[in-house]
């Protein structure tokens, strides 16, 4: 495997802004909590929930903090909500909410009605490498009083610590946890709320996928996103293409094809060594400067004459592409493509900040420039 990591003078094209607007039409920023009353003026939370030791904590600081997953052992549970606000360092403009496993909904000082009215997602983590009928009865209590608050919220269940487990096994696991939960479910009447199950483990990239598709989900640009990427690796003779946020790793958006745990695996670990060689060889003298900015990109060429591309898009954003070897060829195509996309993402979000909440669309289809399938054959635009 060789590795080439290139910083240059980028075309007239990066005039645009570095960072995408903070506030990606959703409103203001919020206060603490006992300082903001008003849900309705806070920007979109995520909140972790589930039984003590359940691994809560623990795949946040992995998530967004880049601790190793071994050190996570040594961390203290959880004895009050803590509120981890990640937006000033990261793409991810959202609120994480970790809640101790001993919150009783009951409990009169306890304002569940405020807390829910503000949230996008709430993710509930099932240990599951313990006897999990206790948690299934806490996340039942969970879903219900916070559906009943709140019917937008997106309920996501990560059925976590499964490194531990056979493959076999996770399957089963899954399968009991996913037909108890609905079951319980469908005994309250409550068959219109929709759970989402993941497999997750901080030991392998299973709980970046699953916060992938969770975030995702809390972005209205999100098929405007997809399509401008369709479109990207239609016309430049792409495999595939991941829109990541360099600093949680968490992929806010891909093409339309499946995404292989692999590739997505390549990717990050390609993150990783671009930010840990600019460390080390792309600050200045003084140590001033940033270890990823607008002049960045990277390319790696695998033994397997596979190619991964990475190019920055913002501060907080990288565009990583997998591709093969005789495709890159043709990287100046590429690069003008790139040009057109990148200054179609920063439409789409300057429309967002006007259109209220409205899944904006470019204002104009990107003049990206055909690629040409091995055998001549002009690609077809999707």
């Amino acid at each position: 495997m060789s590795i080439q990591y290139v910083e240059e003078p980028l075309a007239d094209s990066y005039g645009v802004a570095d960072s995408f607007p903070k506030d990606f039409g959703y409103g203001e920023e919020e206060a603490d909590i006992e300082d903001s009353p008003a849900p309705s003026d806070s920007k979109p939370r995520i909140l972790l929930m589930g039984l003590r030791r359940s691994g809560k904590s623990s795949i946040q600081k992995v998530v967004f903090h880049k601790m190793s997953p071994n050190e996570t052992l040594f961390l203290e549970s959880t004895n009050k909500i803590y509120k981890d606000d990640i937006s000033s360092s990261s793409f991810v403009n959202f609120q994480i909410w970790d809640f101790p496993g001993q919150v009783d909904f009951f409990d009169p000082t306890f304002d569940y009605e405020m807390i829910f009215r503000g949230t996008g997602a709430l993710i509930f983590v099932i240990d599951a490498q313990d006897d999990y009928v206790e948690a299934l009865g806490r996340l039942h209590l969970t879903v219900s009083r916070a559906y009943r608050v709140n019917p937008e919220i997106n309920f996501e269940v990560f059925i976590h610590k499964v490194d531990g487990l056979s493959d076999d096994h996770k399957i089963e696991t899954q399968r009991d946890i996913n037909q108890r939960a609905n079951d319980d479910l469908a005994d309250a009447s409550l068959e219109r709320l929709h759970l989402s199950f993941y497999l997750t483990s901080i030991y392998d990239h299973s709980i970046f996928e699953a916060f992938s598709k969770v975030v995702q989900k809390l972005i209205p640009q999100l098929p405007t996103l997809e399509n401008l990427l369709n479109i990207f690796i239609s016309n430049s003779v792409i495999e595939k293409a991941f829109l990541f946020d360099v600093v949680s790793k968490i992929y806010i958006a891909t093409d339309s094809s499946p995404v292989d745990m692999q590739s997505y695996e390549l990717c990050c670990d390609m993150i990783d060594v671009v930010i840990d060689v600019s460390c080390i060889y792309g600050l200045k003298e003084d140590g001033s400067g940033s270890a990823y900015d607008k002049e960045s990109m990277a390319i790696i060429k695998l033994n397997n004459t596979t190619v991964l591309y990475l190019k920055e898009v913002t501060k907080f954003l990288a565009l990583v592409c997998i591709l093969r070897e005789e495709s890159f060829e043709r990287k100046g195509l590429i690069d003008y493509n790139f040009h057109c996309f990148r200054k179609a993402i920063h439409e789409v979000f300057e429309v967002g900040m006007t259109t209220s909440r409205t899944p904006p669309t470019p204002t104009g289809t990107p003049c990206l420039m055909k690629g040409v399938a091995l055998n001549g054959t002009p690609r077809s635009t999707v």
